[in-house]
């Protein structure tokens, strides 16, 4: 008898039209995608296309988001990647209905629609708190370092911005002086002054360049000293601002403040302009920082998130600043603004972070709210406290935290935040931003933080009880 297998016959047509929707489980994260964007307000998607239908077809944008939302679940984050999958996976091209966008509209999708698709986080927020799971309990608040898409080496203070614009210039001069000698290099060919003869040496040019653009259809590239002006002018507009506050500080103590006929405040001493900006600037992302994580310096941004104890992330936004400290009470106002825009309006019982986030005003703030704070005053590295940490709120923290209940709450703070940290950069592979600019990297880390959340109802309905 001959060996029984299951016939493999590629040859085989098919009998009847496919159908893509037997290409999938009906559980299928893809289908849950699809239906998720379906009841999505994506108003400010559609608002950018024209009315009249003038001009070329556009891709459908609720078929763009299903597609951008499930491939950053899958860890797909490549324009030319995704283009690829809408070939070669089947989840891909039944979102995209058999169609294949290219990489270079995938990626202007994302550049023209940055706002909407931040945006896309409160709406994914807005089914996860339908579905119960946006309680307000424990609220946990922390923040990791991401790489930016800059190099480290590319900062400059002003001087070194000032210096590189010279040495291109004097390279550029010194290039054309060898190219062009004493002309100028805009000079026209002997025969262009005839009539005839432009007339002729015109319809050459126009199809030697006819041919040149088909042969090679390339976009033009930004020039260097672009960014370097961009640069030096973001010095100058920074030092432009500090030289009218200190103005407005010194007008103000001028004219002072009248009590009992004295004037209140000491004048201080005139502001005297510096030569030239001080701090350093990154030219090829102006907003990234040199940032402190956990293996070194990077140049990158302070990625913050705010989530529940369902590992739901509430609040995600992105800082410059590399320490974690003044960011408690931000984070906690977006946190509260997300979840009411949600449809949420309880109050946080408990809100725990790391001693980074000690900042006794922004703490004394949430409290008045009334919700509960549970910050150490000391890091674990550090064996006594710092000096004049002591006494009042300091004390009172230490002993809270020292019994067994508050030990037992705050230790929920790693239980609940730093998984979602570990899922998403080990993973999930989202170690560095692809676009640049803090409201580039702000979309792309609520993006994450969205197809997180997205993930989790998925898991939620499709879960057994």
């Amino acid at each position: 008898m001959a060996q029984n297998f299951l016939a493999c016959d590629r040859e085989q047509s098919f009998l009847l039209p496919p159908d893509v929707r037997e290409w999938l489980p009906v559980d299928h994260l893809a289908w849950f995608v699809i239906d998720a964007v379906a009841v999505m307000d994506l108003t400010a998607f559609y608002a950018v296309y024209r009315e009249d239908g003038h001009g070329r077809a556009a891709y459908e944008p609720s078929m763009m988001v299903a597609l951008l939302l499930y491939c950053w679940s899958r860890g797909v984050r490549s324009s030319r990647r995704m283009q690829r999958a809408c070939v070669e996976d089947v989840a891909c091209r039944v979102i995209a209905a058999q169609q294949q966008p290219d990489h270079a509209t995938i990626a202007r999708f994302i550049e023209r629609h940055e706002t909407a698709l931040a945006d896309l986080f409160g709406e994914v927020l807005g089914l996860c708190a339908d579905a119960g799971l946006a309680s307000v309990g424990v609220i946990a608040i922390d923040g990791t370092k991401v790489a930016a898409n800059a190099s480290r080496d590319r900062t400059m203070d002003y001087a070194q911005i000032a210096q590189a614009i010279v040495e291109e210039a004097v390279a550029t001069d010194a290039a054309e002086t060898a190219e062009f000698g004493d002309l100028r290099g805009d000079e026209l060919p002997d025969a262009i002054p005839v009539g005839e003869g432009r007339q002729r040496w015109l319809r050459a040019a126009r199809q030697r360049l006819d041919r040149e653009r088909a042969r090679r259809a390339e976009p033009i590239a930004r020039s260097r000293p672009t960014r370097l002006l961009r640069a030096k002018a973001r010095l100058e507009e920074e030092l432009a601002i500090e030289v009218a506050a200190n103005r407005a500080y010194e007008s103000y103590h001028q004219h002072g403040v009248m009590k009992n006929g004295r004037r209140f405040g000491a004048r201080p001493k005139p502001y005297v302009s510096p030569e030239q900006p001080d701090g350093k600037v990154n030219v090829t992302d102006l907003d990234c920082r040199l940032v402190h994580g956990m293996r070194g310096w990077v140049q990158g941004y302070n990625v913050q998130a705010a989530c529940n104890e369902q590992h739901l992330i509430i609040a995600a936004e992105v800082m410059t600043a590399s320490p974690d400290f003044g960011h408690l009470e931000p984070m906690m106002t977006a946190a509260r603004a997300e979840l009411q825009a949600a449809g949420v309006n309880d109050i946080p019982e408990l809100v725990v972070a790391d001693a980074g986030y000690w900042h006794q005003d922004q703490m004394d703030a949430i409290t008045a709210d009334g919700i509960a704070v549970l910050i150490p005053p000391d890091s674990t590295r550090r064996k006594n406290p710092r000096p004049g940490w002591t006494g009042g709120a300091y004390d009172f923290m230490r002993f809270v935290l020292a019994t067994e209940h508050g030990k037992a709450l705050y230790k929920q703070r790693a239980q609940l935040i730093e998984p979602i940290f570990g899922n998403t950069k080990h993973n999930r592979g989202f170690t560095r931003f692809a676009r640049r600019g803090r409201s580039a990297a702000r979309t792309e880390w609520r993006l994450m933080a969205s197809t997180h959340n997205l993930l989790k109802l998925h898991r939620h309905f499709t879960t057994p009880a």
